[in-house]
């Protein structure tokens, strides 16, 4: 099975649903299912209850439909005797979808957020670095839950170790402001016997679901000093486009901001660009227009009398 690493166990996951859903439907259990009866219907009943039903995006369901694409081009191979299954399975289209803009939060509410933890506390104190770390470094939920003590680096050039996608490994600058609240985060006594940078009460790795609680919590509080927040989801990856924007606003390369993030491609960041209208204002306001002459509409006389007569 081609299904290896990060991007292998998301696939197999998909999978994994996908037979869930096949067997509660057709009333057996998964390991009674006959290859034959996942077919393109089946699939497609799949993908609409996860839509329509599990509240997942349409973004969401064709990274699902992608998945189960790949177990289908695999299965090709393998079992040649259901092609015309497989090419049905294969045809289901991606859902067409409206691209949004890109979210972030602004400077006042990225400031209410900072405020909202209670340092007094050992896990206000984690809560408070563990944000500031987040949209000061634009890192991804996975890496930043994956930080450990031995990541840091500080002196000239302080920076973060950071393993990201593909095992792939970069370092990540932070700011003297950030620096000095990490080197206080250090001495703090250590959770656990692994090192985590930001352990659970138990000294375990934040899970996904505790970094989301932790989120929401503050963003409650932050909100009685900025009602901006109010309706807003605050998430690790919208601190990470809010850290993005921040740069971009500040004039930083596109590749810079593609080589910080993480990212594959400088083309990923082109979503940063279409975010703000100020910086489409900002953008207008440094071209030289063409200098088109307004003409005045003057009326002829038949015009001007059935006006009047109004």
């Amino acid at each position: 099975m081609p299904w290896q690493g990060p991007q292998g166990a998301k696939y197999a996951a998909s999978y994994q649903r996908t037979s869930v859903f096949a067997a509660r439907t057709l009333h057996k259990p998964p390991s009674r299912l006959n290859f034959q009866e996942v077919d393109a219907p089946l699939i497609v009943a799949f993908l609409d209850d996860l839509e329509n039903h599990q509240g997942i995006s349409v973004r969401s369901r064709n990274l699902r439909l992608t998945a189960i694409h790949s177990f289908f081009r695999y299965a090709a191979f393998e079992a040649p005797e259901h092609s015309a299954q497989i090419q049905r399975v294969l045809a289901i289209p991606s859902k067409r979808f409206t691209r949004t803009l890109v979210n972030f939060l602004t400077r006042p509410e990225v400031d209410a957020l900072l405020a909202a933890p209670d340092r007094s506390t050992w896990s206000g104190r984690r809560d408070h670095v563990f944000l500031l770390v987040a949209v000061q470094t634009g890192l991804r939920l996975s890496e930043i839950t994956g930080l450990k003590r031995d990541d840091l680096f500080f002196g000239t050039g302080a920076h973060l170790r950071v393993i990201g996608k593909g095992r792939k490994e970069r370092c990540t600058p932070f700011a003297k402001s950030a620096a000095a609240v990490l080197r206080s985060w250090l001495k703090e006594p250590q959770r656990g016997e692994e090192g985590i940078l930001f352990p659970s009460a138990r000294g375990e790795r934040l899970s996904v679901h505790g970094v989301q609680y932790m989120l929401n919590k503050h963003r409650q509080t932050a909100s009685d000093i900025c009602p901006s927040l109010n309706g807003k989801r605050v998430t690790v990856h919208r601190l990470r486009h809010t850290m993005a924007m921040d740069l971009l606003q500040a004039g930083v390369d596109r590749a810079v901001i593609a080589l910080w993030l993480g990212h594959e491609s400088v083309e990923t960041t082109q979503i940063y660009l279409e975010a703000t209208l100020a910086m489409k204002e900002a953008a207008l306001a440094k071209t030289s227009p063409y200098s088109g002459k307004s003409s005045r509409f003057r009326p002829g006389d038949n015009l001007l009398g059935f006006l009047n007569s109004l």
